[in-house]
């Protein structure tokens, strides 16, 4: 019956009111995710139904290619998550095919599954996406807040989507980090959201219309979902998954340097016992305390009752 009515609707000349959406976000991870990884990619692609997740990429050099699976999927921004060494998480986000594109180091990562947070929002819903004040400051936080609402915002018509608005994505910035959250908006009446306290949430009590006609108090308050994560800015170039760089975070430092630095003091405490285990070992040497010493001195010492008494 669509194909039919379809067909009746284009020969009849009639054109659907609904705008077409003109954002599609392509998802897809590197080899080497681990568990926790696979679900907060399960999470974004239930979170953003104009999305279209696709298969793990097998290169981690030849970025240029997600180019063409772009164009491919017609997705003109792309997420793309690199695992390194099976501990590190990078996201790649896109502005297919000619960028811009920003590196980030993903960090406190919490899942849905891992949070067990009371909240819920209808599947298919769109955000509403609250920025932090600070993202207006400098140009490439103007940047990356473009590029998180390309990503984020599901535009009115998209494919999946429901005319619903019952979540808000939060993000913050804060020690020169990405903070982003999701909560629920749910709204009650204000008797009966005073009786019922919830210690998590965030209330406010606005006036509006009841279902009777009238003027009645509504509570609306926010209940974490999930998932959360800090997203650190390393790197911003100016074309798709290459050109030049425009913007470099030099307060950024890498994982494996961090491990690095741990191991080398590891090391030097080692080494530092090592030496004074070598220093005692020394001093008891000099003063003929140790057992094998003491017998080579007394093997040849002469005024030994052994020797006179030969």
């Amino acid at each position: 019956m669509a194909a039919v009515y379809k067909s009746l609707s284009k020969t009849n000349g009639h054109k659907d009111d609904v705008p077409k959406h003109k954002q599609r976000v392509l998802i897809l991870s590197s080899r080497g995710v681990t568990h926790r990884h696979r679900h907060l990619l399960n999470d974004l692609y239930s979170l953003l139904p104009h999305s279209r997740r696709e298969s793990k990429l097998d290169t981690k050099t030849k970025l240029y290619q997600l180019n063409e699976l772009a164009e491919l999927y017609n997705c003109n921004n792309v997420v793309f998550f690199e695992a390194r060494k099976g501990k590190d998480l990078y996201i790649w986000m896109s502005k297919a095919p000619n960028g811009p594109t920003v590196k980030m180091h993903l960090q406190n990562l919490h899942t849905m599954s891992e949070l067990h947070f009371p909240g819920n929002c209808l599947k298919g819903s769109r955000p509403i996406l609250s920025f932090d004040a600070t993202f207006d400051t400098q140009p490439h936080l103007l940047v990356i807040k473009e590029l998180l609402m390309h990503v984020f915002a599901v535009p009115k018509g998209a494919r999946k989507t429901k005319p619903f608005v019952d979540h808000v994505m939060g993000f913050t910035l804060a020690d020169g980090k990405v903070w982003i959250r999701c909560f629920q908006i749910n709204e009650t009446e204000a008797s009966k959201a005073d009786a019922k306290t919830n210690g998590d949430a965030e209330s406010t009590i606005v006036k509006g219309r009841s279902p009777k006609g009238g003027r009645a108090e509504t509570k609306i308050s926010l209940t974490e979902i999930g998932p959360r994560f800090v997203l650190t800015p390393i790197v911003i170039l100016e074309s798709s998954f290459g050109g030049p760089v425009i913007y470099e975070n030099k307060e950024f430092v890498s994982p494996n340097q961090v491990r690095s630095e741990l191991r080398l003091g590891k090391a030097g405490r080692y080494a530092r016992r090592s030496e004074a285990g070598m220093e005692s070992k020394v001093k008891k040497r000099e003063l003929g305390l140790r057992s094998g010493e003491g017998r080579r001195q007394r093997e040849g010492d002469e005024l030994e009752e052994r020797v006179l008494f030969a």
